[in-house]
């Protein structure tokens, strides 16, 4: 009874650390008791709270994430579909299936923020809704033109479709309810949930932001590296990334006209991208066989393994999925140590193509657009296991979808909060160095100085030294020595600019004949 007492404290104090707001604060080195006492308080509070959070996790939280595990010398990247499927209920076995579509293909897919529904968009113009719940068709549509990508915006209602000439946005019942003329041919889609901005990048390589609530084209920058269809939106802070043919990766935000950052992935093509969850990790994948992890707080690479992937993309549980041919490889990180290694295998029946890969939310599930239609498998703990229903709800009423949507409206983020380090938002800015005074500036503060000057009473003195003349001569006194710093400066500054002209020969000769001045060793 001691013993097993012992392993439930050790398992709470775990479940409380966890809960802590970091370290506590050190207290012994301060001497104001007020201040001692308050801090006090509030860690006491602090300690309270993170133990009745882990108290009551058993109830908040039900569902425990699981990875598969192997026995022995058993690998967990041999273990196939057909093995799981024999092990698993019948309702997940659902998750398990391959549409084919061979006319239409190849398709590309998007799932909504809580998985309940799917877009499946063919290339040769089928566009269909899905509830992944019921695996019911809700509407089939055919545009009768080419479909490169389809994105849904913040809810199920509505999705954007890149077509062969423009992006259409359409209602979930197939209703075509604009035509965006401004994007152009669109290669790649994106949607900016919590700032309501709908990305894309073009064939011409420009770059477009437009707010879907007023319609109001936010940014339209030109990359100037060429065409590109390989993009993806940073889930922390809304930075859109961009992958170039040279090699390089480039982040934008809608007020900005050239990238905040600029770095060099890979010698050759970026074939792919995706980001973590969390917003500190990048996966980049080239056409040099390298598929290199990156920590974006350093902007460093931290492993670089060997493979091609023409698709990738992160789960919430932090699982890699790289699918290049008919071949998809799921990576893992079970060490916290951001080392990736293999986790999970799968080749597609037939030598099907793989185009796209995309992890479901809340479920253990991956989504395979492919050349002949759509696929899904089961990729154990990929999903986050318990939901928010204030944050994603897969059983939200309509009711309840209304509400969320004037939440969202009321609590969407102007387009300047979009920014690197989005932490920074909200505190004060640190002190800018002065800048230097212009000469009217200075006129004005001397002036002042001597109106100040002039301006001054003096004291009634004895008969003999209150006379005019020496008032007068003090006064002048008093007006100099307020001149005398400002001419000091002015005077420093000619001789300053003097020096630069005499050192610099460049400027005693004509402009067509500085590039003969020959230059002093330095």
């Amino acid at each position: 009874m001691g013993a097993k007492k012992e392993n439930n404290g050790d398992e709470m104090d775990e479940k409380v650390k966890k809960y802590l707001r970091g370290e506590a604060a050190n207290l012994e080195g301060l001497k104001d008791k007020k201040l001692k006492g308050q801090l006090a308080v509030r860690e006491d509070l602090y300690g309270k709270s993170a133990k009745t959070a882990a108290k009551i996790e058993k109830w908040l939280l039900p569902s425990e994430g699981g990875y598969l595990e192997a026995e022995g010398i058993e690998k967990t990247w041999r273990i196939k579909q057909e093995s799981i499927a024999r092990e698993i209920d019948i309702s997940s076995s659902k998750n398990q299936y391959d549409i084919v579509l061979p006319e239409l293909g190849p398709y590309t897919l998007d799932f909504t923020s809580n998985g309940r529904y799917m877009a499946a968009a063919g290339r040769k113009g089928h566009l269909a809704i899905v509830d992944m719940k019921t695996l019911n068709l809700i509407k089939e549509i055919q545009v009768k033109e080419t479909v490169r990508d389809v994105v849904y915006l913040h809810n199920e209602l509505f999705f954007a479709v890149a077509q062969k000439k423009y992006p259409y946005i359409y209602n979930h019942g197939g209703t075509e309810l604009h035509c965006l003329k401004e994007h152009g041919a669109v290669l790649r889609l994106q949607f900016l949930k919590n700032h309501f901005l709908l990305a894309s990048i073009n064939k011409f390589g420009q770059l477009h932001y437009q707010d879907v609530t007023m319609g109001e084209m936010v940014g339209n920058f030109r990359t100037g590296l060429g065409r590109t269809d390989v993009m993806q939106v940073n889930p922390f802070n809304g930075v859109v990334a961009l992958g170039h043919s040279s090699g390089t990766v480039t982040m934008w935000k809608p007020t900005s006209s050239v990238p905040l950052v600029k770095m060099l992935c890979h010698p050759g093509p970026v074939s792919s991208l995706a980001f973590h969850p969390n917003g500190h990790l990048m996966a980049t994948a080239g056409k040099e066989n390298k598929i290199k992890i990156w920590d974006l707080r350093k902007f460093e690479v931290i492993q670089t393994m060997p493979g091609h992937a023409k698709t990738l993309n992160f789960s919430q549980k932090g699982l890699l999925a790289a699918g290049t041919g008919s071949f998809i490889k799921i990576l893992a990180d079970f060490s916290g140590s951001q080392n990736y290694n293999s986790y999970m295998t799968h080749s597609m029946a037939k030598g099907y193509q793989v185009g796209k890969v995309l992890f479901r939310p809340y479920e253990d599930v991956l989504g395979i657009g492919h050349s002949m239609g759509w696929s899904s498998i089961l990729i154990p703990g990929s999903g986050e296991p318990n939901f928010d229903s204030w944050v994603a709800n897969p059983f939200e009423t309509s009711k309840q979808r209304r509400e969320k949507e004037v939440h969202s409206l009321l609590d969407k983020l102007p387009p300047e909060t979009i920014m690197l380090d989005p932490t920074k938002v909200g505190t004060v800015r640190a002190p800018q160095k002065k800048e230097k005074p212009t000469k009217k500036e200075i006129e004005a503060e001397m002036e002042a100085a001597i109106e100040t000057a002039k301006d001054t009473d003096f004291k009634k003195k004895t008969k003999g030294r209150n006379k005019p003349s020496k008032r007068a001569k003090k006064r002048q006194e008093m007006i100099e020595r307020a001149k005398k710093p400002f001419l000091e400066q002015q005077i420093q500054e000619h001789e300053r600019s003097r020096k630069k002209q005499k050192t610099n020969p460049e400027t005693e000769m004509p402009k067509s004949l500085q590039r003969f001045v020959r230059q002093k060793a330095a």
